[in-house]
């Protein structure tokens, strides 16, 4: 049986010199997770303090995935800036809802909730 390429779409959006919209796609586990964390720290080590995770097209997401929002809130948080949460499907605002992510990461509707949240533009 062949091997199966690990299913994570990340796509980026510059949206000012601070804020990045980083869109996920498909199943963040613990084959994904190391890629999503790159992208992310990749963001922040750029200058873009303020990250937004677009999660409408995320379809799973296990404890390597949370321990990646985790780590990259604190990292975010460290150099003046954060992380945001944008228009999770029903299974992964459970995931975070059950694990309590959602209280230092409360979710937002959509991606321009979630950029005033940042304070995109400003």
């Amino acid at each position: 049986m062949p091997e199966q390429e690990p299913n994570l779409d990340v796509g980026l959006d510059i949206r000012d010199p601070r804020t990045a919209v980083l869109s996920v796609g498909g199943e963040l586990d613990m084959e994904t997770a190391t890629r999503l964390e790159e992208r992310m720290t990749e963001q922040l080590d750029l200058g873009r303090r303020h990250l937004v995770l677009d999660l409408a097209a995320l379809d799973f997401m296990d404890s390597s995935g949370l321990n990646v929002l985790i780590r990259v809130l604190h990292r975010a948080r460290e150099t003046g800036g954060d992380l945001h949460l944008a228009a999770p499907t029903p299974a992964v605002r459970r995931i975070l809802e059950i694990t309590g992510v959602t209280t230092a990461l409360p979710p937002y509707e959509g991606v321009a909730e979630a950029l005033v949240a940042a304070g995109a533009g400003r």
